[in-house]
């Protein structure tokens, strides 16, 4: 499946068992010699009885994350073709709290992503004071020094704002601040155009996969941070490499919503 070109192997794990492990997971993720994806993700039972099911993500290097916006919105997608479930609201739990997802009249799916965490100890990030921008230098042997915001959507986020994402460091700048020590788990990077108070464009190079075609929690977390500078209105369109993406937060204690397609492109078995 794929959300705006951010791809996904879906694996029904209430139907069946399969043990997973960091070696098979980069194994099935080669494009080659593979199924190829960015992120595997896993239907599982849940544990808490007020949710449907337990939401798991593991990143093409083997890796797991916490959250992925895009994913939520093909699960949605999947239990139901599936026919693992009839709702069209469902409540996940995930590594990072839950989250719930909503089939929309016009069959794009709403996801509410929760309230988005801003303090350093939360994010994870180390700063000695919680500020809406830092500068980060990117490395002993560099000069420059880069402008960001920190935020965790579930995830960790650093959101730098660019004349243009054409032109944008992506490849060169991501891999340095994805693994920068100030981020003790890693983060992912959003590279921000703001084009207007209810436009920006988007790219996105993910902890663990590298630039995605589209990145629902990036593009979540670019959101907060351009609200937060005053730069951006409640309700924004994201503009990414995949597609567009509508994302909604009013600040303070809302909660962050997230709408776009979520699309199955084949369906096959695999023996393990």
């Amino acid at each position: 499946m794929h959300g705006l070109g951010n791809d996904f192997m879906m694996v029904d794990l209430i139907s069946q068992q399969v043990m997973l492990n960091p070696d098979l997971i980069r194994k099935l993720s080669d494009r080659r010699f593979g199924i190829g994806f960015d992120q595997l993700l896993t239907v599982r039972p849940p544990a808490e009885p007020e949710s449907d099911f337990r939401y798991s993500i593991y990143n093409a290097d083997g890796s797991e994350a916490e959250q992925c916006g895009n994913g939520a919105r093909c699960f949605l997608r999947f239990v139901r073709d599936e026919g693992l479930t009839t709702k069209s609201t469902i409540r996940l739990e995930t590594s990072s709290g839950n989250i719930t997802c909503k089939l929309e009249k016009d069959a794009n799916i709403t996801v509410d992503m929760g309230k988005p965490a801003l303090q350093p100890v939360e994010i994870p990030f180390i700063a000695d004071t919680s500020q809406i921008n830092y500068n980060l230098h990117l490395a002993p042997e560099r000069a420059d020094t880069f402008l960001i915001s920190a935020v965790n959507v579930g995830n960790p986020h650093a959101v730098i704002t660019v004349p243009s994402v054409n032109s944008a460091p992506v490849l060169e700048v991501g891999p340095l601040v994805e693994r920068h020590p100030r981020f003790p788990e890693g983060v992912n990077v959003g590279f921000m155009e703001i084009v207007t108070r209810k436009k920006i464009r988007l790219r996105v190079f993910e902890r663990g996969v590298g630039e995605t075609k589209a990145c629902g929690t990036g593009a979540c977390a670019a959101v907060v941070a351009g609200r937060l500078q005053g730069l951006l209105d409640e309700t924004v369109e994201v503009e990414l490499t995949g597609g567009q993406l509508n994302v909604t937060w009013g600040g303070d204690n809302d909660t962050i919503k997230m709408t776009g397609p979520a699309c199955k492109v084949y369906e096959g078995r695999l023996q393990i």
